[in-house]
């Protein structure tokens, strides 16, 4: 097939696009490099890629309209995973204008685009920010979603409900996937397993907010890429599904076994409690698991092993 994949030089889609390109399909991979994290960074993601003829890189911007349109009239595409958007919590907080325009505007072009030229197989990225603070646990994508604590969990809301809109007035079969803390390696700097890798490898303080005890249900990888990958041929109607490991790690937990495979001790710093931090994230698969056969793999232990050996070798460098 023809695949577009938006944001396709970032953590997960540069290796969504790998695996895609591997199976033979034509990937279309569209990305703008902005400065939230090093443009060198994501170029470093896709290098083996760049000379591949079943992959094209397109530098484009999915809030320009414009930009899109261009794209969309030169290339025959089958299928979309959009996963282009500004993420973060804490940085939605400082620019909400930012995020709304890239995460709703943005991912309302692609739809209109699909729209117009007849792609009817759409796979949207969404955050297991959605779920916000609730109590029961774990989360089920039947659960209500209505009090998200943050502007990203709350574009991330406004994604799903304008893909259902343009299902149900077009067709287009949408499934929106909740991903659940992923790491792994090419992780984003700016996320907690690789923040914390840094800091301690250079004897840097770690800044712990709240009193460690925080948990969250991080997935592998190669875990979400095998999600995603289940979607070519089960996309259908409108779904939402929560693509997690579906067990806690407490935050202490990833230092320590960070510290364990470096070698090192971290210096670590309390700092308050921050705004639109959630207490825990825990991923009810059972809808995964029975609709697109998924099963998550790596446990935590091998998969921090497994980072901290490409930071070793990789990410050390472009860190520095």
């Amino acid at each position: 097939m023809n695949i577009l994949v938006t944001g396709g030089a970032g953590f997960i889609g540069s290796h969504l696009c790998e695996v895609l390109v591997g199976q033979g399909h034509h990937v279309i991979c569209v990305d703008n490099f902005n400065d939230f994290y090093s443009p060198r960074i994501k170029r470093a993601n896709i290098a083996r890629l760049v000379d591949n003829d079943n992959f094209t890189l397109v530098e484009a911007d999915i809030c320009e309209l414009g930009q899109l349109q261009s794209l969309f009239s030169s290339h025959r595409i089958d299928f979309i995973y959009h996963l282009a958007a500004r993420a973060g919590v804490r940085p939605s907080i400082k620019e909400p204008l930012l995020y709304q325009r890239t995460n709703i505007q943005g991912t309302v072009n692609l739809l209109e685009l699909a729209r117009e030229h007849g792609i009817t197989r759409f796979v949207f990225a969404s955050s297991s920010s959605v779920y916000g603070n609730q109590k029961k646990v774990p989360f089920s994508e039947e659960d209500p979603v209505d009090h998200p604590v943050s502007p990203y969990a709350a574009t991330k809301k406004a994604g799903e409900l304008i893909c259902y809109t343009y299902h149900h007035l077009y067709g287009i079969a949408v499934n929106c996937v909740r991903f659940f803390t992923v790491y792994g390696p090419r992780q984003r700097p700016d996320m907690a397993i690789h923040k914390f890798t840094r800091l301690i490898d250079t004897g840097q303080t770690v800044p712990i907010y709240g009193d460690g005890s925080t948990r969250r249900d991080y997935t592998y990888i190669s875990d979400i890429i095998d999600g995603l990958l289940a979607m070519l041929d089960r996309c259908n109607g409108y779904e939402i599904y929560n693509l997690g490991d579906s067990k806690t790690i407490p935050l202490m937990k990833v230092i320590q076994e960070i510290e364990k495979n470096l070698g090192k001790k971290a210096k670590i710093e309390h700092l308050p409690f921050q705004p639109g931090d959630v207490e825990m994230t825990y991923a009810d698969i059972s809808k995964a698991r029975e609709k697109l056969g998924y099963e998550p793999r790596v446990y935590f232990e091998e998969g921090i092993r497994r980072f901290v050996e490409w930071y070793r070798d990789v990410g050390r460098g472009l860190s520095g």
